[in-house]
C-alpha cells in the first residue's frame, strides 16, 4: 500500500497508526463495506462527513452505522441550520472525493467533531485519504490532532 498525505502527516507528528486496506467497491461506498473489509465491528470505524452553514464548514466524524442527526450537528456547531456540502463542493473545499474524506489532512482547518461514542474504543478507524484504505489510530490522539470535539452527533442505528 503506497503511503498517503493522512499517514505523512501522522508520521510527522508522531502519532502512532496501522494501516488498514479493502477491497474498495464503487457500487457500495457504505461504511460498513469498509468495516467489513478491514475486520472490524461497524462503530469503530467512522465516515467523515463535511456540512456547510452559511458560509462555515463544519467536519463531523460518525461511526458508519450510525446516521448524523442535523439537528444535534447544527447545536453542537453553534448553527440554527447545517446541510451536507453536496458533494460537487467536496474535493474544491476539503481536497478529497467522495469515499476518501478524512478529517486529517483537509484543504483548511474546519471546525471538527467526533461522536463521543469514539471514547469506548481503545482505537478507531477513519479515511487516509483515499478510496480502500483506513488509519487505525487513538481517538484521543485524533482528537488532539485535528483539535476536534466529542459530541453527541448521531440518531438512530443504521
Amino acid at each position: 500500500m503506497n503511503k498517503t498525505n493522512v499517514m505523512r502527516l501522522l508520521q510527522q507528528a508522531k502519532i502512532p497508526y496501522e494501516a488498514g486496506q479493502y477491497d474498495f467497491d464503487e457500487a457500495d461506498l457504505s461504511g460498513l463495506h469498509a468495516a467489513a473489509g478491514l475486520g472490524m465491528p461497524p462503530e469503530q470505524v467512522f465516515k467523515t462527513l463535511v456540512t456547510r452553514a452559511h458560509k462555515q464548514i463544519h467536519v463531523f466524524c460518525i461511526p458508519v452505522c450510525c446516521e448524523l442527526d442535523l439537528k444535534k450537528a447544527a447545536k453542537v456547531a453553534g448553527e440554527k441550520k447545517i446541510d451536507m456540502l453536496p458533494i460537487k463542493d467536496l474535493l474544491a473545499n476539503t481536497g478529497y472525493i467522495r469515499g476518501s474524506c478524512s478529517p486529517i489532512g483537509m484543504k483548511k482547518k474546519y471546525p471538527t467533531y467526533l461522536e463521543e461514542t469514539a471514547q469506548l474504543h481503545d482505537t478507531i478507524a477513519v479515511s487516509a485519504g483515499q478510496r480502500g484504505c483506513q488509519v487505525i489510530l487513538s481517538p484521543e490522539e485524533l482528537v488532539q490532532y485535528v483539535s476536534a470535539t466529542y459530541a453527541d452527533l448521531t440518531t438512530n442505528m443504521v
